[in-house]
Parts: structure tokens; C-alpha cells; sequence
């Protein structure tokens, strides 16, 4: 078993995506509010201006992301991992999110989740 996370920072494709993974038969993910670092130091008003500036001129909006938490079956994870990719374009695209997986060494009440 794995637990897959994604930060997803396109946050327009968060139902979109969540619709194609209950379409594909996963049942359960955590969705958190999150900021990245440079977000909060954005704020903070620190010695990146700059970086602040220019990234609130290509992006006025967006204050935050969300990050998706979903134990999967190993068989389970190429397949989340091609819906997230089809979803979003591609999470190689430049401020569309993080992708990455670790080992769940095992899990507990989650009988009534597994397909």
C-alpha cells in the first residue's frame, strides 16, 4: 500500500479530478487547505519582495493549495497517477502541483474503503 500525496496548486481542477477518481473507484482522499513557504514569506514581507511582487502579477488570485491524501493499493497508484496528469495537463507543468508517494507499512479502519 502506498499513501499518495498531491499538492495541488491548479486548485480549478480540484472537482474535475475529484470526480475522475470516483468514477475510477477510489472512495477515499483528505483534502487539506495548504500554503507553500514561499507563500507565507511572500507575506511576511522579508527579503524577497521581488518574488512576491512577480508572483502575485502571473498569479493575483491564488492564496493557497490543496493537498490530497489518499492510501491506494499499489495497482491503484499508476492509475490515480494518470488521471492527476490527464486532469491537470500534467503535473510537470509550472505551478500545477507536487506529486509523490511513501509506503503505508500498514493501515487501520479502512475495511469499508477498499474496492
Amino acid at each position: 500500500m502506498q499513501v499518495l500525496f498531491l499538492v495541488l496548486n491548479k486548485t480549478e481542477c480540484l472537482e474535475p479530478l475529484l470526480e475522475k477518481l470516483l468514477e475510477s473507484g477510489v472512495r477515499g482522499a483528505t483534502i487539506l487547505e495548504s500554503t507553500g513557504m514561499m507563500r507565507v514569506l511572500d507575506k511576511s514581507g522579508d527579503d524577497a519582495p521581488m518574488f512576491g511582487a512577480l508572483r502575485h502579477l502571473f498569479d493575483p488570485e491564488r492564496n493557497g493549495s490543496k493537498t490530497l491524501m489518499m492510501v491506494l493499493e499499489d495497482h491503484q497508484a499508476e492509475k490515480v497517477r494518470g488521471i492527476i496528469n490527464d486532469v491537470t495537463g500534467g503535473i510537470h507543468r509550472p505551478d500545477t502541483g507536487i506529486l509523490f508517494a511513501v509506503p503505508a507499512l500498514y493501515t487501520e479502519g479502512m475495511e469499508d474503503c477498499r474496492p
